[in-house]
């Protein structure tokens, strides 16, 4: 891949081939048994044992600690996963991953600190099934009364993680906070009703890189006195990697330069199945 150094995080042994045709940097995560050509989070100061909650995040805290202050400022960094990869901005008619996927640093990158994925919107209240509801999020409904009021019947980002991963949990995490970013993300999770989901990001500085991670793992630390690890459930377990999905969001849009840009779905473990 020209211009950056893309580590594409995966769960799967099997993906080892497809990541390796991108030029990126395979990364294996969890506890498949991952041969030499990957790079894992289980060497030097790391939390690979933290994976199953913390998901894409133990890999960036190895990241933080062991690998980062030793790459060339710069240069451009990048993230992406094995089912969610940066998409081609550019029309093609072709169908296979490399065609689908960016392969090199566009020329208006060049003017922003930061790369994000384009934010995808929550289902409208009317568009989410009633036994969904029923189950995720009455109370939060109920506690929330007003959604009934809006007009579009728009979930924001707080409703919304209330429904799926324990009402008031949300509110729990910001109130651990640092009072620099407290009451901003606490607003930005009932301002916005989209984010960009996938905990990926692509960037150009270390410093920027560093202060995100600064900011992020004293937190999420700090959460754990509150939710432990003693979670059941998908929205549950993996708390701290959907807190920190959230927070990417926010960080990045107060602190840096931003753009947006396409995340396409493709995943590389079926691929490879049905291959």
């Amino acid at each position: 891949m020209k211009n950056i150094t893309m580590y594409c995080l995966s769960l799967h042994e099997k993906t080892l081939p497809t990541i390796k045709s991108l030029g990126y940097v395979p990364v294996g995560l969890g506890t498949d048994n991952f041969s030499d050509e990957w790079l894992t989070d289980k060497t030097g100061d790391n939390i690979a044992h933290k994976n199953k909650f913390y998901g894409e995040y133990s890999f960036h805290y190895w990241f933080w600690k062991n690998k980062l202050q030793k790459i060339e400022d710069g240069k451009w960094i990048g993230f992406c996963a094995y089912r969610e990869f940066w998409g081609n901005k550019y029309p093609t008619t072709k169908k296979d991953l490399k065609s689908l996927t960016l392969q090199e640093i566009p020329k208006n990158w060049e003017n922003f600190e930061a790369i994000i994925g384009e934010h995808r919107s929550f289902k409208s209240l009317k568009e989410l099934k009633f036994s969904k509801i029923f189950k995720h999020g009455l109370l939060s409904l109920v506690r929330n009364p007003y959604i009934f009021f809006n007009k579009h019947g728009k979930i924001n980002i707080r409703l919304q993680f209330d429904m799926m991963h324990g009402n008031g949990n949300l509110d729990k995490a910001i109130d651990l906070l640092d009072d620099e970013n407290r009451e901003d993300f606490r607003y930005f999770t009932r301002k916005e009703y989209t984010f960009a989901r996938g905990n990926m990001f692509v960037c150009k500085s270390k410093k920027i890189i560093a202060k995100y991670y600064e900011s992020l793992f004293p937190w999420l630390e700090k959460c754990e006195k509150v939710f432990g690890f003693n979670l059941k459930g998908y929205g549950m377990t993996r708390i701290y990697a959907f807190l920190g999905e959230r927070y990417l969001s926010y960080w990045f849009t107060k602190y840096t330069k931003h753009l947006l840009w396409p995340v396409i779905f493709y995943d590389t473990n079926k691929h490879y199945e049905k291959n």
